[in-house]
């Protein structure tokens, strides 16, 4: 009997934490949906302010409810240069503080007694939930039905981890088992590998939560169990810091020196209280009297709070620490590029991911250009020395456009994104494209300058003054399409599609000063075709440019000011 009551009930603990982990998933795609543009503009503000450090990881954890997806996307802003170590290191504080929130909650809902628990109350939204998901209309209300579907079935999972809890409290040989674990280094290691094992600090606290207030363990198994869960849950950014950059890898070992750190602090501090009768447990249970719940949640407020608070001023130290224990080593040939933005750890984060992707776009336009205006010196100066540069940039271009559009098509099939979101990555595609194909153009600009050069000839002076007046236009075209790439804005839209037919009237005019040139005798057939495929490949990389700013047409449904904006026009 006692062996079909243990297999029953650890059946049950196993649906418990499935449905838990399904939960706490739920919530996370949800919450970040929901607060997509804010949680955006949140991890944009990263400054080497500590305090600010913190408050953005702190704030960004409870958002999401997922240290675990904070610290793998602060290992991808790290391995792509974004932030430094030291900001890295104080959003790594703060999401371990933000992370106790999931405790309070959970031991929110153990309350209850004779009357209707709060979990059976909080697991009732489970059911509300899934009928906003399934009868709205809207995406926003079913990301409201996701969010409250996730919280309800948050508590249901605590329900069944709760009663396989009272079951296992109910048989003595268990609790006699349990009650002989008393070394605080082997509670620790137990937490430890738990958590490692289903990669979730949130289930382990929940766990020792239930076991607390059933009886099965005493506060003080499960204030070491819930500490051993903050070593274990930096088993995530370790995989996601090992397959990245060495910055990645750093932040990695960061997280895991953290954590460690604050683990062996309050053992040494809980062995010397022990030399007075004194445990952390005991101190709990009299700020909390009659509510082990609380004091389990508390504790694990307060040891990650004042972890935090003896580590900020020893920051700079540990970042010297990590950058000596795995030094910078040279790049192989094979990692000559990288994307700058956006990496695999990213896709965790799916919005933020979205907005990285681009900074990415806006770096690939930025090299493009870049390799534009060397085209055209080229052509006008005869002057390669920067063709290796050149050269290296379009390969670039090609990396970003490969590279680049691959993160897409992964990140595209990613829960947890808005319409609006999904909107916009499926215009990447061409927006990447056609920046590649600016690069090309730039190529061909370039061949017609190693022609001429080849031949010993060159423009006229008319013709390169031409061409600097239509680089003057196409760098203003690419300033008023960026702007409204960037901003999103209809007016520099419009600024730039006037712009462009500008270069598409001046183009022209530059083809009747090329025939009036033949015809005078200034410009020979054989530079004049090299002029006539340069005006024509920059007419081309111009429409490649609007290309890029017509994009943000798509995005105008999704615009919140617009009722705005039309009042204000019929003004």
């Amino acid at each position: 009997m006692d062996l079909t009551a243990i297999l029953t009930s650890l059946l049950t603990l196993l649906a418990g934490i499935g449905v838990f982990l399904i939960a706490c998933q739920m919530m996370s795609s949800n919450l970040e949906a929901a607060s997509s543009e804010k949680l955006k503009k949140l991890f944009s503000k990263a400054s080497d302010n500590k305090l600010l450090g913190v408050g953005i990881g702190a704030l960004g954890t409870a958002a999401i409810q997922s240290s675990g997806a904070t610290t793998v996307m602060t290992i991808g802003f790290v391995n792509a240069g974004i932030i430094s170590l030291m900001q890295a290191a104080t959003i790594i504080y703060g999401a371990n503080i933000g992370t106790t929130v999931t405790a309070q909650i959970v031991a929110l809902g153990m309350f209850g007694g004779n009357s209707v628990s709060t979990s059976v109350i909080f697991s009732a939204f489970a059911g509300l939930g899934a009928f906003i998901s399934l009868f709205a209309k809207r995406s926003t209300y079913k990301t409201v039905g996701g969010i409250l579907a996730g919280f309800g079935l948050l508590f249901v999972g605590l329900e069944l981890m709760s009663g396989s809890m009272e079951a296992f409290a109910a048989l003595e040989g268990v609790k006699t088992f349990l009650a002989g674990i008393g070394n605080p280094i082997l509670l620790v290691l137990l937490g430890t590998v738990f958590t490692a094992i289903i990669q979730s600090s949130s289930v382990m606290t929940s766990i020792a939560l239930a076991m607390v207030v059933t009886g099965l363990i005493g506060i003080d198994q499960g204030i070491f169990l819930t500490m051993g869960s903050n070593i274990g849950s930096c088993v995530v950014a370790v995989i996601a810091g090992a397959t990245s950059g060495t910055n990645a890898k750093r932040t990695a070992l960061i997280h895991l020196l953290f954590n460690c750190t604050g683990v062996v602090l309050f053992m040494l501090v809980a062995w010397m209280l022990g030399w007075f009768d004194v445990s952390f447990g005991g101190l709990f249970e009299k700020l909390f009297p009659s509510a082990p719940q609380v004091q389990l949640a508390m504790f694990h407020t307060f040891f990650n709070t004042v972890t935090v608070l003896i580590m900020l001023p020893l920051t700079g130290a540990l970042v010297a620490l990590v950058k000596r224990l795995i030094p910078e080593k040279p790049l192989a040939h094979d990692e000559e590029f990288t994307l700058r933005y956006v990496d695999d750890n990213m896709l965790r984060t799916p919005p933020v991911a979205v907005s990285q992707v681009k900074r990415e776009i806006l770096q690939m336009a930025e090299i493009a250009l870049q390799n534009v205006d060397r085209g055209l010196e080229m052509a006008t100066q005869l002057d390669f020395s920067e063709k290796n540069l050149f050269e290296r940039d379009e390969r670039q271009l090609n990396f970003i456009n490969r590279e680049l559009i691959a993160f897409v098509v992964k990140l595209s099939g990613k829960s947890g994104l808005g319409e609006k979101d999904r909107t916009y990555l499926s215009s990447t595609y061409r927006s990447v494209r056609d920046l590649e194909r600016i690069g090309d153009y730039a190529e061909n600009i370039v061949e017609y300058a190693v022609a001429l050069s080849e031949s010993a000839q060159q423009f006229s002076d008319d013709a390169k003054y031409e061409i600097s007046q239509l680089k003057e236009l196409l760098h203003r075209l690419y300033k008023s399409a960026l702007e409204a790439y960037t901003n999103e804005d209809l007016e520099a839209l419009e600024r730039a599609n006037a712009i462009e037919e500008q270069i598409d009237d001046y183009t022209r005019r530059m083809e009747e000063g090329h025939v009036e040139r033949m015809e005078k005798g200034i410009c020979t057939p054989s530079v004049g075709a090299q002029y006539l495929e340069l005006s024509s490949n920059a007419e081309r990389i111009a429409d490649h440019m609007i290309n890029l700013a017509k994009t943000i047409r798509s995005l105008q449904a999704f615009r919140t000011d617009l009722p705005q904006r039309w009042a204000r026009d019929r003004s």
